[in-house]
């Protein structure tokens, strides 16, 4: 029987104050509150096709900018699943997805080798959801994949609509993530030649 691959992390600044509870070997269920709508309705989608269980509870100073909040909450994921996965040992380490979104497409490949590195290309040029600067995604994956120790490359390959695009990409990452994640029973210890993902 292995532990549960679980972690919680309360993380407060001057600019926010989150609570983050998750389960990597979980259903999908998730309870998300960042005061920003369209970010919930994302990590809602992260969370229900990673299978992911995800509580985010989180508070900034919304009425600066939606940066602050949107960072640190990449941040607090990427670092909760980080301490949740532990040693790393028996994961698949690798995930990729092709991930179609009505007529948007996007592509996501993870790596938890254990280096942070993200690169990030985004086809659509709309600026906006509503009110919310979609720029700031990219403070979001670059902090996660920070935390996270992961590389993390995702492209937003083609879509008329912003918010296809968009889920396109957080349902893409979620089965990346998913896959990466997975425990193949084939694998001994660490899947790695110099024997640790986490350094």
């Amino acid at each position: 029987m292995t532990s549960p691959r679980t972690a919680s992390l309360h993380r407060k600044t001057r600019e926010t104050d989150i609570q983050l509870e998750l389960n990597l070997d979980g259903e999908g269920i998730s309870s998300i509150s960042t005061g920003i709508g369209f970010f919930d309705h994302m990590l809602e989608l992260f969370s229900k096709h990673s299978l992911i269980d995800l509580k985010i509870e989180a508070t900034g100073d919304l009425h600066v900018d939606y940066h602050h909040t949107v960072e640190d909450v990449g941040l607090a994921l990427g670092e909760c699943i980080h301490t949740a996965l532990g040693d790393r040992k028996g994961i698949t380490r690798y995930g990729w997805a092709l991930l179609p979104m009505d007529e948007a497409m996007s592509r996501v490949a993870v790596d938890l080798g254990g280096r942070p590195v993200l690169v990030y290309s985004i086809d659509h040029p709309a600026e906006l959801i509503r009110d919310f600067p979609l720029i700031v995604f990219k403070e979001f994956f670059k902090a996660f994949s920070t935390t996270g120790k992961m590389n993390l490359h995702i492209a937003q390959l083609y879509g008329e609509d912003p918010h296809h695009a968009f889920e396109s990409v957080f349902k893409g990452l979620a089965k990346a993530v998913k896959m990466a994640l997975t425990i193949d029973p084939r694998v001994t210890g660490v899947p790695s030649s110099k024997g640790t993902l986490t350094e």
